[in-house]
């Protein structure tokens, strides 16, 4: 509990960043009603023949409760809070190792990368509750994430893998198109990273299919299976919507800009 309770507090400072965007900046091209805001309904946009996926997105929050992730926090997914939330607790598909890895995340003083201003891996970056980019090319798409001003590019020019690739915390990205489906296959993490709030880890193992669907102008529906057999004992697939988020633009988020809250972590006082 006080794992979980650490990770909400973490992200009460990561979430501060949203206020500070490009206000009040047209996106061009947008439909729009009689009273000139976007129609979040209208048509999908394409270019060179695809949908355009480009804009300003954010995963879409369910309702919560109050206490746990009750804190003030930006609204969220149930999926950013745990990725494993459609089991009831007891069944999840957890290996041993993916059991023992949660409990490791979970003891006192033991905190997420974020809180030490690491990146945010994949998906979880996709369903943080802070805005991110999408730009697409004819041979790229980048995805440019706010908190913590990161990028990642999703290679659509037909290149393979790399045959020995470094571990890193986004891994490699290539895509392809299914009809209007944008699908992406991830490879190569690194162990750093966590999957969600709550602690579930991953291995280097792990391989990450996303499916990209804009169904209407304001609303991309994403698909997301997650294979690691160390840490799960069957694929987990996990569905949500990122919303447009119009006439706005991405800023910088620096961590260790003023960062004050590592003081005040377990074992850390009077130090």
């Amino acid at each position: 509990m006080r794992g979980y309770i650490r990770l909400a507090v973490a992200f009460a400072f990561v979430c501060l960043s949203a206020n500070a965007q490009w206000h009040n900046q047209p996106t061009p091209g947008a439909p729009r009603t009689p009273d000139g805001k976007v129609d979040m309904s209208g048509p999908v946009p394409h270019v060179n023949g695809k949908p355009d996926l480009s804009g300003i997105w954010q995963a879409e929050a369910e309702p919560r409760g109050p206490g746990l992730y009750g804190l003030g926090e930006s609204p969220n997914s149930k999926y950013f809070r745990d990725i494993l939330s459609d089991f009831k607790r007891g069944e999840e598909p957890l290996t041993p190792y993916g059991a023992e890895l949660l409990a490791q995340h979970g003891k006192p003083g033991v905190v997420g990368p974020n809180l030490l201003c690491l990146p945010d891996g994949v998906p979880h970056a996709d369903l943080l509750p802070e805005p991110f980019k999408i730009v697409q090319t004819p041979g790229e798409i980048l995805f440019l994430y706010e908190v913590e001003t990161i990028f990642r590019q999703v290679f659509t020019d037909g290149r393979s893998f790399p045959k020995d690739p470094s571990p890193v915390w986004l891994g490699y990205s290539i895509g392809h198109w299914e009809g209007d489906t944008l699908v992406v296959d991830t490879t190569g993490f690194n162990e750093s990273s966590w999957l969600d709030a709550r602690g579930h880890g991953h291995s280097e193992e792990m391989r990450v299919q996303e499916r990209f669907h804009r169904r209407d102008f304001g609303h991309l529906e994403v698909t997301v299976t997650v294979t690691d057999p160390k840490v799960f004992t069957k694929p987990v697939t996990i569905s949500f919507v990122e919303g447009l988020l119009p006439d706005t633009d991405v800023f910088e988020h620096i961590c260790y800009e003023n960062e004050k809250d590592a003081a005040h972590l377990p074992g850390k006082q009077g130090k």
